[in-house]
């Protein structure tokens, strides 16, 4: 019996509860400019996003707080003499809370002062270097304040501001540059802002001495190699992070950090270099397929200290349906000036359209990279024996001095929507210099990016590429061309576009290719694809005749990389492929 008066008395009490409680619906009326702020911040707003049920007390308790918090999200927006005024209407258990907001005229900006303190002040009647830096900063800083007199007043924007004012001198030479004070003056009789900002730039730092921490496997020499800053130059960040990027890139460290300490007392910082080394040997798989070579296994391994000075020995072996090769290169480590040396010798075997070629190479070049611009000149020497269908099978020589230059602006993203691509290659041989034929070869690839809406791209490539020589008998295939396949024409077979003989096709003097391809992502991972192809390849350009591939297909950006695969008609032969790549490393 007293187990049933209390659970009458508990419901009695949630019915009283429940009857002084109301659900909520809150309706600003508001410039629509600022609608959407007051709709998502209020504090009634958020309540009835979340379906709370509330007291009549507590209704009226959020109702005075969400008037306050207007004035205060206005005031951000420039609006600092509003007129809100708010009501609660309804019956019974549904409540309504209106809001009536009269912004009032925006606060304008009306004058900005800066003022600069710290070393970056010393000085001003000297005509030193450093002084007329000091003196650029300033002016630059000045120049480039983002709020002017006559511009709507934001706090927003103001914060913004100072920290781009800042930014200048953080870059270069003043990484302990602060804001010393500001301070925005609103009058509200005249809705006028008056901003003031005092910058502290603080000393003017020098670089000191590169300190290496986490380095166990490989020299410091390997660190300090890639170092492009001297001591007692001026301090810029952009230094410190193609250092470190320089570093990243390198193969031998996992993780990277190149920082000074900002510490006043320190003008001569030193550099902090911070490094998770990767193992020194490697032994790595991987599997792949591909409609150009078929299928593929290759084994990889790696030796990062050969000779205990960063010397990196590598050692691949790759087997395809269609192409085999084994490789054994040493590279030198990559020094500031962004050079590389390397010597490889390889041994590649193809069969491709009834062109059967076995490759001797020795290979030793240098390489620089630079910003957007890698380039390598290289001397090689090819010895080939190559048989073409039915053909006798003949020996191909060459020592060949050539120059490769790419030049990029697409980020080296898996899938770029702006920027470009452009290699450029060009090699010479003489019959003088332990070759079989004089020659010169020259080639060209650009391939352009650009962003169509915000879901699509368009890809627009092209390539030419000529031998200059009075025959093509004793060039090993290498220097030749041909066209057709995933990364040339679609629609035909891999290097199916030459001259045609019996039994197969031969490399040729001269390529010429072009395509147009469109995507669109209708997720952030999966696209579609709508492209054109077009090129031949021939022993003259007057004989080039453009065999047209045209198909659709579907694009994955996968984690480890782009997988594209295409479905493509070939005007010219009548037939439709299939044409993709995939491959797992392990």
């Amino acid at each position: 019996m007293q187990l049933r008066l209390s659970s009458l008395v508990f419901l009695s009490l949630i019915g009283l509860v429940s009857a002084s409680a109301h659900a909520l619906e809150v309706r600003v009326d508001a410039p629509k400019e600022l609608k959407p702020m007051l709709e998502q911040y209020l504090e009634t707003a958020r309540a009835a996003r979340l379906g709370e049920v509330l007291t009549e007390e507590e209704l009226l308790r959020l109702q005075q707080v969400s008037l306050q918090t207007a004035r205060e999200l206005l005031a951000t927006e420039g609006y600092f003499s509003p007129q809100i005024t708010s009501s609660i209407g309804g019956a019974g258990a549904e409540q309504i809370v209106r809001y009536d907001v009269v912004a009032g005229p925006r606060t304008l900006v009306d004058a900005v002062h800066i003022r600069f303190e710290g070393t970056l002040t010393a000085d001003r009647q000297t005509q030193d270097k450093t002084s007329q830096r000091g003196t650029r900063l300033r002016e630059r800083i000045e120049r480039d304040f983002a709020l002017k007199p006559g511009m709507p007043f934001r706090q927003a924007d103001w914060d913004a501001a100072k920290l781009a004012a800042l930014r200048p001198l953080l870059r270069v030479s003043y990484p302990a540059a602060r804001l010393a004070s500001s301070e925005a003056k609103i009058d509200p009789a005249t809705q006028r802002a008056t901003l003031t900002l005092v910058i502290d730039s603080g000393p003017a730092f020098f670089y000191g001495p590169v300190q290496i921490s986490g380095n166990e496997r490989y020299p410091a020499s390997v660190i300090e190699a890639l170092n492009p800053t001297a001591p007692g130059e001026p301090y810029r960040q952009q230094q410190l992070q193609d250092y470190q990027q320089a570093l990243d890139a390198s193969g031998y460290f996992a993780q990277v950090i190149v920082q000074v300490d900002p510490d006043p007392a320190l003008a001569a910082a030193p550099i902090q270099v911070t490094v998770v080394e990767r193992k020194e040997k490697q032994l790595s798989f991987g599997v792949g397929y591909s409609t150009d070579t078929g299928a593929r296994v290759q084994t990889t391994y790696l030796h990062r200290n050969i000779f205990g000075s960063g010397e990196r020995l590598k050692l691949e072996l790759k087997l395809e349906n269609l192409e085999s090769s084994a490789l054994v290169e040493l590279a030198w480590p990559r020094d500031a000036w962004g050079y590389e040396n390397r010597a490889a010798m390889s041994l590649l075997q193809e069969d491709i359209e009834g062109q059967k070629t076995e490759t001797w190479k020795t290979v030793v070049s240098r390489n620089r990279k630079r910003d957007r611009i890698d380039a390598t000149l290289s001397l090689q020497y090819q010895f080939q024996n190559q048989t073409v269908g039915t053909a006798p099978t003949e020996e191909n020589k060459a020592l060949v001095l050539g120059y490769a230059w790419t030049h990029r602006t697409d980020g080296r993203a898996f899938y770029p929507v702006r920027g470009h691509v452009t290699n450029l290659q060009a090699g010479v041989a003489s019959e003088a210099l332990l070759s079989e034929t004089s020659f010169v070869r020259l080639y060209g690839r650009h391939t352009e990016f650009f962003k169509l809406g915000d879901k699509g791209r368009l890809i627009l490539r092209g390539e030419l590429g000529a031998v200059i020589a009075d025959h093509r008998e004793g060039i090993p295939t290498d220097f030749l061309v041909r066209a057709g396949g995933e990364n040339s024409v679609r629609g035909y077979h891999y290097q199916s576009l030459g001259l045609e003989v019996p039994g197969g096709v031969a490399s040729v003097r001269n390529l010429a290719t072009a395509s147009v391809e469109y995507n669109y992502f209708f997720t952030p991972t999966w696209g579609a694809a709508l492209f054109v192809d077009a090129g031949d390849a021939a022993d003259s350009f007057d004989a080039l005749v453009p065999a047209v591939g045209a198909g659709v297909g579907v694009r994955y950006k996968s984690p480890i990389g782009p997988i594209n695969v295409d479905v493509a008609y070939g005007e010219k032969t009548g037939n439709v492929l299939l044409q993709f790549e995939l491959g797992v490393a392990f």
